[in-house]
């Protein structure tokens, strides 16, 4: 069973960075496509961003500009460096990855990990 364990997460003051990681283990397939959701209290979980095995992204425009996305498939991880944090970027951020194995897909979460900016 695969298991995705996120790290990274914490308080930040608005205008700040971080960089979340998440690795991947207990399989052994590689995670095809990897990425971030967040979900805001009351509100929806939301894509940040992913990546696929080869390399190409994708973001939300709300991030675009200010967060990059990459992974090291030697590791099974990936990283979400975020920049320029805002207030509204005040969520639990939680990693994702789809695993194809022959024609079976597989989606996995990990835990979540809070990433608080103050103004």
């Amino acid at each position: 069973q695969v298991q995705l364990v996120e790290s990274g997460g914490g308080l930040v003051q608005a205008g700040g960075s971080l960089r979340l990681s998440c690795a991947a283990s207990g399989s052994r397939f590689s995670i095809n496509n990897m990425g971030w959701y967040r979900q805001a209290p009351g509100k929806q979980r939301e894509l940040v961003a992913t990546i696929a095995g080869g390399g190409s992204t994708n973001y939300a425009d709300s991030v675009k500009g200010r967060f990059t996305i990459s992974r090291d498939n030697t590791k099974n991880t990936v990283y979400l460096q975020m920049n320029s944090l805002k207030p509204e970027d005040t969520a639990v951020y939680s990693c994702w990855g789809v695993q194809y194995v022959f024609t079976i897909r597989r989606e996995y979460w990990g835990q979540g990990t809070q990433v608080t900016v103050s103004s």
